[in-house]
């Protein structure tokens, strides 16, 4: 048996960490070091309950599972504490043209066979005649377009082991759920407002936090979760940020829950309007419901309008008007400081990569985690590891405005014709001539996410991979046995709302 290590701590460890903010990212931060420090280090969270919090990241992708079970989390027990449900992906409407709609699954289209993807069978199966949709080859889809859900099987050789899944949830039902997780484990939780920030005059550390009511907070290392103002990062070390609206034009949301009105759907949906896209996400309690838009092109009363016209059911609360400027700090760890959420910067919830972002900078910080020198060399590295994965997952959302063939509206005629980051332009370019995706280092979303919105919005290849004309197999028949067996396999899951029931149905509210 292997006895737990008494190692003493090194004199100069990080004795003290105080997560300034609270939400989704505070609270996740928090649970995440007392789970990964359960001695020598005091975390304290500060909080003020009068400073409201974003509080519409509600769907997610499904490296959150690996969060949750990091944790020790139960899963069932987290999907009925959050009013919860399952996602196998997102529905575009109306992005490639207003009449067309496509899926982003979580999983693969189909499984590869032999040396060839599954899109490249797709498209020499398409050049011979057979007419299926891209779509059809997902198990994801095959299951999400029956209203049906189920855990993946295990087995590699079943296409019920092709698919994977993540979750929507409340997220301030999720914050509270981590708050009694940390406090549990030692988290001391300081209720109130931050009135001054003080700053070492040599360094330029932060020494501590000072209260409104005169209290002081200090600690070694500080991570700030305050939200856009980013209280730490900007407001004391000034550490700039790079605006990307060029590229990302919406710059504010408003955010309205309903009733449920019908469908109960495994997946969320985003549709395009006239001068953004709305989302719709089911919970088990209500609709997620919001409009993302560009103030130059409506203005706040028309989104609303807008955002009420288009729910399932009666609306359950006053609007909730958000403005943002999309883009990323030019430093996310600043002395001793790091920023992690929205005070890190911004990415519109397109694929629900908000709370993945989260996740991220808590694994960059416990991987390069600091003692009390800082050394610079582990700053460098951590910034460089998450401007990447900004600049990768930008590229992935500037893909699908870029790709519309719209032209109804002053929008998409400016996402249709915009510049777009070199790095972009190559991948569009390449898959379009070779029906290959070029990946790149600290890329979240892997070559079949890109493939879904490639072909689902119109850049379909000129040509299907050469190898194919080695062979004698007719693609189409191969594909056609593959739709069946998805088919027949999602006729025999229970519904989205039969799983919850059984499994993690929440208290009514």
């Amino acid at each position: 048996m292997t006895k737990a290590s008494n190692a003493p701590l090194d004199d100069n460890a990080i004795r003290s960490i105080l997560v300034v903010g609270g939400g989704s990212a505070g609270w996740m931060t928090a649970a995440a070091l007392c789970n990964a420090l359960p001695k020598g280090c005091q975390i304290t969270l500060v909080e003020s309950e009068a400073i409201g919090t974003v509080g519409v990241g509600e769907a997610t992708i499904p490296p959150i599972r690996t969060f949750n079970t990091m944790l020790g989390i139960d899963e069932r027990e987290f999907v009925r504490e959050t009013q919860g449900t399952f996602k196998l992906g997102i529905e575009f409407v109306g992005w490639g043209r207003q009449d067309s709609r496509y899926f982003h699954p979580f999983g693969p289209h189909g499984k590869p066979f032999d040396i060839r993807d599954v899109h490249q069978l797709w498209l020499q199966a398409r050049s011979e005649g057979d007419a299926g949709e891209f779509d059809t080859l997902s198990m994801a889809w095959n299951l999400a377009r029956e209203g049906r859900f189920t855990i993946p099987g295990s087995d590699p050789r079943n296409v019920m082991s092709t698919f994977d899944y993540a979750f929507h949830f409340d997220a301030g039902r999720y914050a509270r759920y981590l708050r009694g997780y940390s406090e549990q484990r030692g988290v001391t939780r300081v209720e109130g407002k931050i009135g001054d920030v003080a700053l070492d005059g040599e360094t330029g550390f932060v020494t501590h936090v000072t209260m409104e009511d005169g209290r002081e907070l200090s600690a070694d290392l500080f991570i700030d979760c305050s939200g856009f103002r980013g209280l730490l990062i900007e407001g004391a070390l000034k550490a700039g940020y790079e605006d990307w609206t060029h590229w990302l034009p919406c710059d504010r949301a408003v955010a309205m829950p309903c009733t449920h009105g019908g469908e109960f759907t495994p997946y969320t949906r985003s549709t395009a309007r006239e001068a953004g896209w709305q989302w719709r996400i089911p919970l088990q309690h209500r609709i997620g419901n919001g409009y993302v838009y560009c103030s130059k092109f409506i203005d706040d009363d028309g989104a609303l309008e807008t955002l009420r016209a288009n729910l399932d059911g009666e609306p359950l609360a006053d609007p909730n008007l958000l403005r943002f400027t999309t883009g990323m700090r030019r430093k996310f760890w600043d002395r001793n400081v790091i920023a992690i959420g929205l005070s890190s910067g911004f990415m519109e919830p397109l694929e629900s990569t908000s709370l993945h972002l989260i996740q991220a900078g808590i694994s960059k910080l416990l991987a390069l985690f600091p003692d009390r020198d800082f050394d610079p060399m582990v700053r460098d590295e951590y910034n460089y590891i998450a401007r990447t994965e900004f600049e990768r997952i930008r590229d992935f959302l500037v893909l699908h405005y870029k790709l519309t063939e719209r032209d109804d509206s002053e929008l998409w005629r400016y996402c249709r014709d915009m510049e777009i980051p070199d790095t972009l332009a190559f991948k569009i370019e390449h898959f379009r001539r070779y029906g290959r995706h070029i990946a790149r280092d600290m890329d979240l979303f892997g070559p079949p996410s890109w493939h879904a919105v490639h072909i689902g919005q119109g850049n379909v290849p000129e040509r299907f991979d050469p190898v194919a004309g080695y062979r004698d197999q007719p693609a189409g028949e191969w594909l056609g046995k593959l739709r069946a067996a998805m088919t027949a396999e999602a006729a025999k899951q229970p519904t989205h709302q039969q799983f919850i029931d059984r499994h993690c149905k929440a208290p009514p509210v």
